[in-house]
C-alpha cells in the first residue's frame, strides 16, 4: 500500500485525499482551507515516503537532480564544458537552464569565499528538507533542482522573514500564499511549513513556467511577481532573461537572483569540487501526528506528551502562538516518532484546553475596535475570545479577554511580528552604507575643489557622475561629509574637480 501511494501523482491525491481537519461555524465566519493540509498529509517527512532507494549523485545535496532521475518531459541542461573544466566539475547535468557568465561565477566567488559559512549552514540544513521537497517537485512534474530556489530564498528556514514580510522557507508574501492555498491568520502561518508551504510553490512555479515558457523568467517572477516579468518582455521584445537584464527596468535582486540559484545549484551538486567535503547534514524530521482539539493550550499539550514545548512547535512551525486555532473542531499535530503513545493513553483530552489568557479592563467608554487597535489584535480574533461581548460601546471597568498567554510578557518573541516595526526603511539604510563605504574606500579624494555641481530635481549619485564625467566613487568619498547622513536632495553642492 506504501508503494503504490508513494506513485500516485499529486494531482489524483488532490482529488482523493481525505480532510484531517473539520472546521466548525463561528461568529467571525473563519475558516480553514484543508486542501494543501490534505496533500501534505501524503508527504509525511519518513525514510519510506522521500524515496529511500533513490540513488544520490556523488557529491551532491540528496535531492539534486541527475542522470537516474532526468525523466521525459523534463529538459536535461548541461553546463558549458568550458565552465566544466575551468571549475572541474564532476556533475554537469542539470534539469534547470545553468548559465555560467560572470553574474554566476561572482555567486560562486561569494559562496566559496566571503560566504562560505552561509553555504555550509545552508547545506545542513538541506539535509533534513531537501530531499522531501524535491519529491514534492518531482511529483508536480517539476524540475528536482527547483530545491536551489528555496536555497536562495531562505536558506531552507522555516522562521525565515524579510524586510518584505515574506515568510518561510520559500518566502511567500501574504497575498499570495492565500492564493495558492495557504492559511495565514492570528494562529496559523502555513508558510512556515516546509510541506505544505513547497506544495504551494509547486503551483506556482508551474503556473509561472507555464506563462513564460522559461525557468530562468519563472525565477525571476518568483522573485519580482509575474506581472513584473511580464511589462518587462514587452519593453524589450524578448524573453531571454539575460538580455532583459542588461537594461534598467529589472531590479538588481532580480538580475542577481536567477545566478544565485545556479550558482548554488554548481556548489550543490559539486560539493567535493569546492572543498565541502566535512558538511553534517541534519536527518530528515521523523515524525508522527496526534489529533488535538480547536483551542487546544499547547503548554499543556506538551506536557502530556512529555515533551518541552519548544520541540512541539518546531515540528509544528506553521502554529505561531500558543494554541491551536479555535476555530476548527481538530487539527493534526506532528510530534517525534514514539510520543504519540502518550497522547493515545491520556483520557482527558478534553481538559487541555487554552484557558490562561490575559486580560483587559477599561478604564473609560471603549470598543473592540479601540482594543484591537491598542494591541494589534485583529478584532474577529478578539471577538471571538469574548462571545459575551457584543455592544459597539464597552462601558468602564468591562473584563476583557486577550489571546495573550497569562503568564507570558506581550513582547516574546511569540508575539514579535505584530510589534515589529516595518524594517524597508532600515533595510534600504543599511544597504545605502554598504555602498557609500564600499565606494569610499575606491575613490579618490579631491582635496582643494574648485568645481561644483549643483543637484537638480531627480539627480542620483549615478546620474551626476553621468552628467559630469566624474568617478561616482570619487564624487562619493570627496562629499561624505553629506553623502553619509542621507541621500543627496536639490541645492546640495557637491565638490566634483
Amino acid at each position: 500500500m506504501m508503494k503504490m501511494m508513494a506513485m500516485m501523482p499529486l494531482a489524483v491525491l488532490l482529488l482523493t485525499a481525505c480532510s484531517t481537519t473539520t472546521t466548525k461555524k463561528t461568529s467571525s465566519k473563519k475558516s480553514y482551507n484543508p486542501t494543501v493540509a490534505e496533500q501534505a498529509e501524503y508527504y509525511r517527512v519518513q525514510e519510506q515516503l522521500i524515496e529511500k532507494d533513490l540513488p544520490n549523485c556523488s557529491g551532491c545535496i540528496h535531492g539534486s537532480a541527475h542522470e537516474l532521475t532526468f525523466t521525459a518531459p523534463l529538459q536535461t541542461y548541461e553546463i558549458s564544458s568550458e565552465a566544466a573544466r575551468e571549475l572541474g566539475l564532476t556533475n554537469t547535468k542539470f534539469d534547470i537552464p545553468v548559465t555560467w557568465n560572470k553574474q554566476t561565477a561572482m555567486w560562486v566567488k561569494f559562496f566559496t569565499g566571503r560566504g562560505r559559512k552561509h553555504f555550509v549552514n545552508y547545506t545542513q540544513r538541506a539535509g533534513r528538507y531537501a530531499p522531501v521537497l524535491s519529491k514534492i517537485m518531482a511529483d508536480n512534474g517539476l524540475p528536482r533542482d527547483l530545491i536551489y530556489l528555496a536555497m536562495a530564498e531562505s536558506g531552507f528556514q522555516n522562521h525565515a522573514r524579510s524586510w518584505a514580510k515574506a515568510v518561510g522557507p520559500w518566502q511567500f508574501m501574504p497575498a499570495t500564499g492565500k492564493k495558492f492555498g495557504l492559511n495565514i491568520d492570528w494562529y496559523v502561518d502555513e508558510r512556515r511549513d516546509p510541506l505544505k508551504a513547497t506544495i504551494a510553490a509547486a503551483n506556482y512555479l508551474k503556473m509561472l513556467h507555464g506563462l513564460f515558457g522559461s525557468w530562468e523568467l519563472a525565477a525571476a517572477g518568483y522573485n519580482a511577481g509575474e506581472g513584473k516579468i511580464a511589462r518587462a518582455i514587452r519593453m524589450y521584445r524578448t524573453k531571454d532573461f539575460w538580455q532583459m537584464s542588461k537594461g534598467r527596468y529589472l531590479r538588481p535582486e532580480t538580475k542577481n537572483y536567477v545566478p544565485k540559484i545556479m550558482a548554488l545549484a554548481i556548489i550543490g551538486k559539486n560539493l567535493d569540487v569546492f572543498g565541502f567535503t566535512d558538511i553534517e547534514f541534519e536527518k530528515a524530521l521523523d515524525y508522527e501526528e496526534i489529533m488535538v482539539k480547536g483551542n487546544a493550550d499547547l503548554y499543556e499539550v506538551a506536557e502530556v506528551l512529555e515533551l518541552d514545548f519548544e520541540e512541539v512547535k518546531r515540528y509544528n512551525p506553521e502554529v505561531v502562538r500558543w494554541q491551536i486555532p479555535p476555530y476548527v473542531e481538530t487539527y493534526p499535530l506532528r510530534v517525534p516518532v514514539g510520543a504519540k503513545d502518550a497522547w493515545d493513553e491520556y483520557k482527558d483530552k478534553d481538559s487541555v484546553v487554552a484557558d490562561s489568557f490575559k486580560t483587559y479592563v477599561t478604564n473609560g467608554q471603549s470598543s473592540l475596535q479601540h482594543i484591537s487597535r491598542k494591541f494589534k489584535v485583529p478584532v474577529d480574533v478578539l471577538s471571538e475570545l469574548n462571545p459575551d461581548i457584543s455592544e459597539k460601546r464597552l462601558n468602564p471597568k468591562t473584563v476583557v479577554y486577550l489571546p495573550f498567554r497569562e503568564d507570558h510578557s506581550l513582547h516574546a518573541s511569540m508575539y514579535a511580528d505584530i510589534y515589529e516595526k516595518s524594517t524597508r526603511k532600515t533595510s534600504r539604510r543599511r544597504s545605502y552604507d554598504r555602498l557609500i563605504s564600499s565606494y569610499s574606500k575606491k575613490g579618490k579624494l579631491i582635496k582643494n575643489p574648485s568645481v561644483f555641481y549643483t543637484v537638480k530635481k531627480g539627480d542620483t549619485l549615478w546620474r551626476v557622475a553621468q552628467r559630469t564625467g566624474v568617478p561616482m566613487s570619487t564624487i562619493i568619498r570627496t562629499n561624505r561629509h553629506i553623502i553619509k547622513r542621507r541621500t543627496i536632495l536639490p541645492g546640495d553642492r557637491l565638490a566634483i574637480r
